[in-house]
């Protein structure tokens, strides 16, 4: 009974600011680490054009990244949920930084792609033990989580925003520019777990079943998902321009406002789901795509449909903390492996379906994919369906007994 207390006492207290109280170490290293994530494909084109690198060997530098990120996921999420191991997320953060700071310094190709791989390995080191710690200081709150999911969605957004103008400026040395950062908020984290690691063993254990099979009808409305998401972020731009016959800029426009839509979406998320429960929740925003876009894509005016990206962002992430919570839950004895399959390789799987989209584009341009991808909600709105809310104690568990109050 005790125990249950313990995990369960987070629930119910706190407003907005107890849950950013709670939340904010562990949001502010998502931002770090995930913007490493989008340092990548912002710097990728500068390799292009500063460094002479061929298409093909851009698209295997955003590979290297992609792989090392995803593939690892798994079994770090098993060491995570066998050992503490609270030194492996500040050192995925470090390793993070410093691969994608110093690829802008070395002189040849293989150095570049081995640096950018081991970025990723570093981005995937720190999901999996950040996950479930995150995990055990929001307690039962999916709107505590979406703080975290949503620092990643920060983090992610402002990464083109820092590196394009710093690269155009300085050229590829510019990315050692952000090495620090990483390097800061790795002693950050490891202060912290050096500070909780008192507490941290009192919480860790949480009552329940793992329910493998909900887990994998998760896993498969997320990488649904993730390939709209993919999708999106890939050719939105495109679609301005070469539909709407906007300019470069306007169409860069449209992404960020598709990508701040997200990080809107997401803490909107959280907090829905803590008022009508997360099934629901997952559910609401995979059918509310549908309209989404086709509103979008019915607007042919470049400047009235640019509020329609950010509606865009902000309802297709609706699911994302949510999804992340609802993981771990259904397996509460792994929330290190459940953070490595719904953090990174189900949100990664999606870029496998870009060379499908690809094709679609080049016989029907942007607006082709855009359609394509319009209709793939119907996919996550029916697998969705399989869902269930996670099995949790009943409040009376965590109240004393009417006869102890009398």
């Amino acid at each position: 009974m005790t125990s249950i207390q313990e995990t369960s006492a987070p629930r119910e207290a706190g407003g907005p600011q107890e849950h950013w109280r709670r939340m904010r170490i562990w949001a502010s290293a998502h931002a770090v680490d995930d913007f490493y994530q989008g340092l990548v494909p912002a710097a990728v084109p500068y390799f292009v054009l500063l460094r002479d690198f061929s298409y093909v060997q851009a698209s295997g530098l955003a590979l290297a990244a992609t792989l090392g990120s995803a593939l690892p996921q798994v079994p770090i999420g098993l060491l995570a949920d066998r050992y503490r191991l609270q030194w492996m997320s500040p050192l995925g953060i470090g390793l993070a930084g410093t691969g994608a700071g110093l690829s802008g310094l070395v002189p040849s190709y293989p150095l570049v792609f081995a640096l950018l791989l081991m970025a990723g390995v570093g981005i995937a080191l720190f999901h999996p033990p950040a996950g479930r710690d995150a995990r055990r200081a929001a307690g039962g709150s999916a709107t505590a989580m979406s703080y975290f999911a949503a620092g990643g969605s920060v983090g992610f957004f402002v990464a083109p925003a820092l590196v394009t103008p710093a690269l155009d400026r300085l050229g590829m040395s510019a990315t050692a520019l952000f090495i620090p950062p990483a390097v800061l908020m790795g002693f950050f984290l490891l202060r912290h777990h050096n500070r909780t690691a008192g507490t941290a063993v009192k919480k860790m254990q949480r009552e329940g079943k793992d329910r493998p099979g909900l887990f994998a009808a998760l896993t498969a409305v997320e990488i649904v998902r993730s390939t709209i998401s993919t999708g999106l972020n890939t050719f939105i731009s495109l679609y301005w321009i070469r539909h709407l016959e906007a300019s470069s800029g306007l169409g860069g426009i449209a992404l960020t406002l598709e990508l701040g839509g997200g990080v809107l979406g997401t803490l909107l998320g959280g907090r829905l789901a803590d008022r009508v429960g997360m099934v629901r929740t997952v559910q609401i925003g995979n059918a509310a795509m549908l309209p989404a876009l086709w509103l979008m894509l019915m607007c042919d005016d470049r400047y009235f449909a640019l509020p329609l990206a950010l509606l865009v962002g902000l309802i297709s992430n609706i699911p994302f903390a949510v999804l992340i919570k609802l993981g771990q839950d259904y397996l509460p004895g792994r929330p290190g492996t459940a953070a490595g399959v719904t953090l990174g390789l189900a949100v990664s799987a999606g870029g496998l379906f870009m060379p499908l989209l690809g094709l679609v584009a080049a016989h029907y341009g942007p607006r082709g994919t855009l359609m394509v991808l319009a209709t793939v909600p119907v996919l996550a709105i029916l697998l969705s369906t399989a869902l269930r809310e996670p099995a949790l104690p009943e409040p009376e568990a965590v109240k004393p007994p009417p006869a102890a109050t009398t």
